[in-house]
């Protein structure tokens, strides 16, 4: 029976520890990204709008907040959690809106996409 070297495997734990942490970081950045983007859909003065119905900013975000506990699984981004979370009813299949005043109404994944790109700027 051959031995293995604990020289030779030391670099596949390394290499395994970098990865993990990497993962970490990014998992950590998205979740501060996903805190920005609640509370700046929190504060807003827009309407939400989702199946006919509108809704306050923090109608809203008590809304997203059950849709992303509901996909946390499948979220690996931000943008997936704008995806999963905030983009679209999954029954009616009807994209969210987001109505400003005097703006143009436009889609909520638009709206926060904008935002988010904002917020990375910074």
């Amino acid at each position: 029976m051959r031995s293995i070297s604990i020289l030779k495997i030391l670099p596949v734990f390394g290499l395994l520890f970098f990865l993990s942490m990497w993962a970490l970081n990014v998992h950590a950045s998205s979740q501060d990204e996903i805190d920005h983007l609640l509370d700046y859909v929190s504060k807003t003065d827009c309407k939400y709008e989702r199946n006919g119905t509108i809704h306050t900013g923090i109608e809203a975000v008590e809304h997203i907040n059950k849709k992303y506990d509901y996909f946390k699984d499948d979220i690996k981004s931000t943008e997936d959690f704008i995806k999963y979370s905030a983009t679209k009813s999954k029954m009616s299949g009807e994209s969210y809106k987001i109505h400003c005043e005097n703006v143009k109404s436009v889609n909520s994944k638009d709206w926060l996409m904008k935002e988010l790109k904002s917020y990375r700027g910074k």
